[in-house]
């Protein structure tokens, strides 16, 4: 009877486990799916919004117009209809609330009814006119020619400098100045991290008396535990006014301070990790090197790092994917300037803090939404290669 209770229980436990790795598997599925479709959807977007209509004379030459063209025509960028393949004459702009400069409410109509109307009588006697307003005041018969609303293209995405996702007439999502601001602090992090974390794992590893392994490495396990807004905090009131007093310069939030702060928030990954690693090298090859008259650090160099090196590479690039994904640390430290970086003293924008910052205050399901989702693409496939090269080098140590 006890038996067979077991066996029922043994039942009940493993369709439970089943059933929970299984709802776990696929929400996790459903998550990525959901990721992926509404990030893709960036690609049939267009940066104009669809209910406003750019137009301009029907003897404009111009028959269309580049997202960075519009862009530079509204911000006076670009004075001059030659410059998109016009004639030499010079821009005139005009949006909806800009129509009180050209008729009085009595002839718009009380309620607007002859707006529809009047717009298309300004354009018709404006030839050098470029006009953007919503599409609800086109009049059926309008003499203008309406351009035509490009979808964003791939290369446009990628390899575009200017990211301002809110700007009228056309929104820019250009996410090159993204990738590298967060490659950029990074790599700052990595050149920090690394040579610190090695050392500290190979101290406590090998080094250090048990007593003080004993103290240092729950201590050092504890700090992977503080949230992120800490260590921003931190480096906020610390780091900043440091790096802006250090270097005389007018901002202390650059990319130095953000990589500083992921190096920190990474050494208790790349410590614990590298000195497991260290720790697990076999007692008969320490021996076996001392017995051949090496000494103790010549044991260390030659035997025991080479030995745990697959160990070591792992935790490295454990520590890489937890600085590329932090988020409110970055935000709060590095200035979130979307430019390209050329010095660790200017600020950056990153991926992770750009979502944070934006996300709440896109539309759902505007361009600008799935602009922030295609970057969460990016990011989940930069950790989802670095996590594939840890599986890939970890398997190497047993060999």
């Amino acid at each position: 009877m006890k038996r067979r209770m077991r066996k029922i229980l043994e039942k009940i436990t493993e369709g439970i486990l089943f059933s929970s790795s299984t709802v776990t598997s696929l929400a996790v599925l459903l998550i990525i799916l959901f990721l992926f479709r509404e990030g893709l959807g960036i690609f049939t977007s267009t940066s104009v919004d669809r209910n406003n209509v750019l137009a301009v004379h029907s003897l404009n030459p111009v028959n269309e117009l580049t997202t960075q063209q519009i862009g530079g025509i509204f911000n006076r960028d670009i004075l001059y209809w030659d410059e998109v393949g016009g004639t030499h004459d010079s821009i005139i702009l005009f949006t909806i609330n800009e129509i009180g400069n050209y008729y009085n409410e009595e002839e718009l109509g009380t309620d607007f009814e002859f707006l529809p109307q009047k717009i298309d009588e300004l354009i018709s006697h404006q030839p050098n006119m470029i006009a953007y307003f919503p599409n609800l005041y086109l009049a059926g018969n309008f003499h203008g020619k309406v351009l035509p609303h490009n979808k964003i293209g791939i290369s446009e995405f990628f390899a575009g400098k200017s990211w301002y996702p809110t700007s009228e007439p056309a929104a820019q999502f250009g996410i090159l100045t993204l990738i590298l601001g967060t490659l950029w602090v990074t790599l700052g992090a990595i050149l920090i991290a690394l040579p610190i974390g090695l050392v500290t794992a190979i101290y406590i590893g090998e080094v250090a008396h048990p007593r003080m392994r004993s103290f240092f490495k729950p201590l050092i396990e504890l700090l992977a535990g503080i949230p992120s807004v800490v260590y921003g905090f931190f480096g906020l009131v610390i780091i900043v006014p440091m790096i802006q007093k250090t270097f005389n310069l007018a901002v202390g939030e650059t990319a130095l301070a953000g990589s500083i702060v992921l190096a920190i928030m990474a050494l208790p990954v790349i410590i614990t990790i590298a000195e497991d690693a260290i720790r697990t090298t076999p007692v008969s090859l320490r021996e076996a090197s001392l017995a051949l008259g090496a000494s103790h650090w010549q044991t260390i160099i030659r035997v025991i790092l080479p030995y745990s090196r697959s160990g070591i590479i792992a935790a490295f690039i454990l520590g890489i994917g937890r600085a590329i994904g932090e988020t409110m640390a970055v935000l709060m430290v590095t200035g979130n300037a979307a430019m390209i970086p050329t010095t660790f003293l200017e600020p950056v924008r990153t991926i992770p803090a750009t979502i944070a910052a934006e996300l709440g205050e896109a539309p759902y399901g505007g361009t600008h939404f799935k602009a922030l989702f295609a970057l969460g693409i990016i990011l989940f496939i930069i950790t989802f290669a670095f996590n594939t090269m840890v599986e890939f080098i970890r398997p190497r140590k047993s060999k």
